[in-house]
């Protein structure tokens, strides 16, 4: 894996289509959260980290914790952007802050806190985060 560096903030555009909503035309709640899980991994991504590479290697990243606050319903064919900026990290370890905000009236739709866990692939068990993620995580947030 090759690891770069990017800005702390990574904003994912998004659009709502019919297969996130309900029958009336409203997000449904655990929707938000693929929006989130996108915008991490695009954030990866973008740092120049090949996730295929980590699973190569025998490491996943799972959601260890999460608290999410749904302050304003997302509807059809709305445009949204997703955010997801790292803010913690420790050994195993990182914790995001995430929002999804609405294009046409900058309101913000849902926020979250996450905490994503390193863990070998093969046992499930915590395993340091490679060098590559603490690096880059060292350059957009403090260690805690």
């Amino acid at each position: 894996m090759s690891g770069g560096e990017a800005a702390a903030t990574f904003a994912l555009p998004i659009r709502v289509y019919i297969e996130d909503t309900d029958a009336g035309g409203i997000v449904y709640h655990a929707r938000y959260l693929h929006y989130m899980e996108r915008a991490r991994t695009e954030w990866v991504r973008s740092c120049g980290v090949g996730l295929r590479a980590g699973l190569a290697e025998n490491i996943s990243y799972v959601v260890q914790r999460l608290s999410i606050h749904y302050a304003i319903p997302a509807m059809l064919d709305d445009e949204l952007t997703v955010t997801a900026e790292p803010v913690a990290f420790g050994r195993v370890w990182m914790d995001f802050r995430q929002q999804v905000v609405r294009v046409k009236d900058g309101k913000n739709l849902c926020e979250a806190s996450v905490r994503v866990a390193c863990i070998a692939l093969d046992s499930g068990r915590p395993r340091r985060l490679p060098e590559n993620m603490l690096e880059l995580l060292g350059h957009n947030c403090p260690k805690l």
